[in-house]
């Protein structure tokens, strides 16, 4: 947020330019067109005195220049003003005070309301024909009224028509739609007929706002509920009164039509037409028509995005205070609150903002705006900044609260500008541009660590931004603390959030509609928070009852099925009634995996039948495969090498399994997609998985200072290069990679789990170790557990670590690596183990050719004999052979192991 211009040095400089020589600028209206009507005094000399007279004309933005409207030949105090498209009507209301003693008021009780507007002023509502000279002479619409009156003229997209409509309001009475002519005399001048014709639209209203961008009515009124709910009888209903917020569309040469009729849920909405609050506002941008008793916006989208902004004041029931002074200090403070209702998700946000001072807190209003299409925002000055994602893409709970900003007004409103998000102070018509920045979201994500805020920033630049550059900053502010709890699950949120968005770019239009199935983030939807941003803020999420109900339907239309923004409001409401989808859930393949991986063999699983083989027969464009070899074509960036020394490898069992339950998933719930389009988003996604994987370890390396494209080593050859301390933090690091990712059932790339237990082995204790090998966080794969058994010396602790690891490996895995151990112990096991299989009756299992037999003559002259006994005695060996020659036959028996391993156990032991 930061201060774009000042209006009134603007249009001072303007004036210069023009010779206007105006000064008291006032902001009076603003146009379809974006142009605004101004007011100005200006000053003329005549006979040495100083006259004063007021001028309305209207500021047009691209052209930079200001076109006078209307000279007064005296001063008047106009509060609101509106011009038609032609720029020759110019409809204004005035405002004059008025002071009334309360004994000459009459008592009649028809006009009792009369006492509440004592001092506040008398409207009086004007048309007249636009002339600089101001020749002209207006024409009185309404009688004086202490009732807040505005007028508004409606665009017509035929300018050549003669006929010109505009709305005058009048608070609690009336909404009046006039017609006027303007006759055509000569050279083409278009002159006003005095003879006017107006329509009742609405009798009473206690509500109303113009929109010019989609020329629609808002305004709320009573009336008797239609509908009597179980359990309620009709005698309470005949005094009862509900406020309903009605829509009111006008068309340029079609009636108008009522397109909405919604109840409404608002506290603190007054009965009657007191005023207990004191008055009017008189602000002409947005075009309200109400009291300070009810603070309410409408503000909408032309893509169908429909929010009613409601911001209000209350103060709760206090608890018992126990602290000295608590109770006055308590009783000097407010909840600030805000109520946003999304008409295009069905839903309600509530929040809430307690112990916000009184004296701050009346005089704040919160504005509401649009911000890039997805988010709307919400700014209190001194207060906070809300970034509410309400888009029609997804549903909405991914929100950012961000602490204050400088005070800047205590209301800015919204200007219709090209970009939007730039606003007006209508006090010193300041011009305040409202846009989160990316440095601001950064900031907020360094300062504030509640969690449900973190998630949603990086929400917002995975999938609205798509800046992986500042998912790449926020995971290095969290690589400063790396033991937090939330780490994991901030991790979680960067693999989902960027595989949603991948998935979801250049898909076809058919396709789209299971974009909405696909996981979206880890912040539970509809849930209630609380978040803490230098204040505390709560949170609710409320579901509304059939709202297509309250919508007029596009074949109810004056011009059926004609697009306009409720044609699109109700397409989204319809989308949303048809089936309620449930958007897949990673625990559902994590729960799987808990079965099968139990079982997971990798040397008895085929290469050819899994879905990321380059073999795969490939269906069509789009497949598995082939964004497979584009997930893969960063290959070389990871600090280890994307290989796997096994048969088919973890990834591609995860890989399938994510495959067939996301893809049964996508066909249960959506019916009507054909199973090409099924396959396709399917495989975008696990692709865009795995992708999200990869860049997320990339980053995560980064954070711990180990850049693989300025390293010249790669797998563990980097690892023993490290100092201690790097070691410590890239496991720290990868180790909550390891956890986030495999909680989800997300795949891990290729190579990162040999990297990985090498680097726990460097970096951990061997007891601490051998904890992670029992509870399946490392893997010992044949390239760790070679690299280990060659790095490890073969003294007494080395060779008890090395048969300790040996425990942990399958058993086939184990004797290929005892094969290739040149060590006693190594024989002594052979042996053995050979020995068991033939006691047992394996058949099959033939141990003849075993390498590095070692000559032992001497050793055989010398002590080695000593264990065998003299000539008169049966060797023990001997005895061993004919019980080994009684099970098997010779062929099948290993004699030199067998004897090679007893006279090595006997050396063993004799030492």
């Amino acid at each position: 947020m930061a201060n774009v211009d000042n209006l009134g040095r603007i249009f001072n400089g303007i004036s210069k330019t023009q010779k206007l020589s105006g000064k008291e600028w006032k902001i009076l209206g603003q146009e379809q067109d974006g142009s605004l009507v101004i007011g100005w005094v200006v000053e003329s000399h005549d006979a040495c005195e100083i006259q004063e007279h007021y001028c309305v004309g209207l500021y047009l933005h691209g052209e930079n220049k200001i076109q006078v409207l209307y000279r007064f030949k005296t001063l008047i105090h106009i509060v609101q003003a509106t011009v038609n498209s032609g720029r020759t009507l110019l409809g204004y209301v005035s405002k004059e005070k008025v002071y009334l003693l309360a004994d000459t008021l009459e008592s009649d009780e028809s006009d009792m309301s009369s006492l509440d507007y004592r001092g506040s002023g008398m409207y009086k509502a004007y048309i007249v024909e636009t002339s600089s000279t101001g020749n002209t002479v207006p024409i009185v619409l309404t009688k004086a009224s202490t009732q807040q009156t505005m007028i508004q003229f409606l665009y017509k997209k035929k300018e050549h028509s003669s006929i010109e409509k505009f709305l005058v309001f009048v608070h609690h009475k009336s909404i009046l739609l006039y017609q006027v002519q303007l006759n055509i005399i000569e050279n083409d001048e278009k002159v006003l007929d005095q003879s006017f014709s107006h329509d009742i639209l609405v009798r009473a209203f206690m509500w109303a706002q113009w929109d010019p961008v989609h020329q629609s009515l808002y305004f709320i009124h009573h009336r008797k509920p239609q509908m009597i709910v179980e359990g309620d009888t009709e005698e309470s209903y005949d005094t009862e009164l509900l406020p309903i917020l009605s829509c009111l569309q006008f068309h340029d040469d079609l009636p108008h039509e009522t397109v909405l009729n919604i109840p409404l849920n608002l506290p603190q909405l007054p009965n009657t037409s007191s005023m207990p609050c004191g008055g009017y506002e008189d602000d002409p941008i947005p075009l309200r028509i109400h009291d300070c008793s009810l603070d309410l916006q409408v503000v909408s989208d032309p893509k169908g995005l429909v929010c009613i902004c409601h911001h209000y004041l209350y103060q709760p029931v206090r608890p018992p205070m126990l602290e000295v002074g608590g109770i006055e200090e308590s009783s000097n403070t407010v909840h600030f609150a805000y109520s946003v209702t999304l008409l295009h998700h069905g839903c309600v946000l509530h929040c809430v903002v307690p112990g916000v001072p009184w004296s701050q807190a009346r005089v704040l209003k919160p504005t509401f705006i649009i911000h890039r299409e997805q988010h709307m925002l919400v700014y209190a000055p001194g207060l906070f900044t809300h970034l509410l994602d309400v888009g029609l893409s997804h549903e909405p709970c991914c929100h950012v609260l961000m602490g204050h900003a400088p005070p800047q007004a205590s209301h800015l409103v919204p200007l219709l500008q090209p970009g939007g998000g730039l606003t007006l102070d209508l006090r010193a018509l300041d011009l305040v541009r409202l846009v989160v920045s990316p440095r601001m979201l950064l900031d907020t994500f360094r300062q504030d660590p509640c969690l449900s805020t973190r998630l949603a920033i990086l929400h917002y630049f995975l999938v609205h931004a798509g800046d992986m550059e500042s998912v790449a900053e926020l995971l290095g502010i969290v690589a400063e603390n790396p033991f937090d709890l939330t780490v994991p699950q901030i991790f979680q949120e960067v693999v989902i959030g960027g595989a949603y968005a991948s998935t979801q770019k250049n898909l076809t239009s058919e396709a789209m509609p299971l974009v909405t199935l696909l996981p979206l983030t880890t912040i539970q939807v509809a849930a209630d928070l609380e978040v803490k941003a230098q204040r505390i803020m709560t949170l609710s999420h409320e579901v509304l009852w059939n709202t297509a109900m309250m919508l007029l339907s596009p074949q109810q239309r004056l011009v059926p099925y004609s697009v306009d923004m409720w044609t699109r409001l109700w397409d989204q409401l319809a989308r949303r009634a048809n089936k309620e989808r449930i958007r897949f859930q990673p625990s559902q393949v994590a729960d799987k995996l808990m079965v099968s991986l139990v079982c997971y063999q990798p040397e008895a699983l085929s290469r050819s039948s899994t879905p990321l083989s380059p073999g795969a027969s490939l269906v069509g464009s789009g497949t598995l495969a082939d964004l497979a070899a584009i997930a893969g074509s960063r290959k070389g960036d990871l600090p280890f090498y994307e290989v796997e020394n096994c048969t088919a490898s973890k990834q591609e069992h995860v890989i399938s399994v994510n495959l067939r339950e996301l893809s049964m998933h996508l066909l249960k719930s959506c019916s009507k997609q054909t199973p090409m389009n099924v396959h396709v988003v399917a495989t975008r996604y696990v692709a865009a998985q795995l992708e999200m994987c990869k860049q997320l370890c990339l980053i995560l390396c980064q954070c711990a200072s180990v850049d693989p494209h300025e390293e010249q080593e790669r797998g563990f050859a980097l690892i023993d290069q490290l100092d201690e301390g790097r070691r410590q933090v890239l496991f720290s690091m990868l180790e909550r990679f390891y956890f986030a990712v495999d909680s989800l059932a997300f795949p891990l790339p290729q190579g990162f789990t040999s990297f990985f237990t090498y680097l726990g082995y460097q970096t951990l204790s061997f007891d601490m170790f051998l904890q992670y090998l029992q509870r399946h966080v490392f893997e010992l794969q044949v390239d760790v557990m070679k690299t280990i058994m060659a790095d490890t010396d073969d003294s007494r602790e080395g060779v008890w670590r090395k048969l300790r690891l040996l425990q942990f490996l399958p058993r086939s895995r184990a004797k290929r690596l005892l094969n290739q151990w040149s060590h006693p112990i190594s024989l002594m096991i052979r042996a053995r183990e050979h020995a068991l299989n033939v006691l047992s009756g394996v058949e099959g299992v033939q141990t003849r050719g075993y390498a590095q037999q070692r000559s032992r003559g001497p050793q055989l002259c010398s002590r080695g004999l000593a264990a065998f006994p003299s000539a008169d005695r049966l060797s023990p060996l001997d005895t061993f052979l004919d019980l080994l020659t009684a099970k098997a036959s010779l062929t099948d028996l290993d004699f030199g192991l067998l004897i090679e391993a007893t006279i090595t156990s006997t050396d063993e032991f004799l030492d």
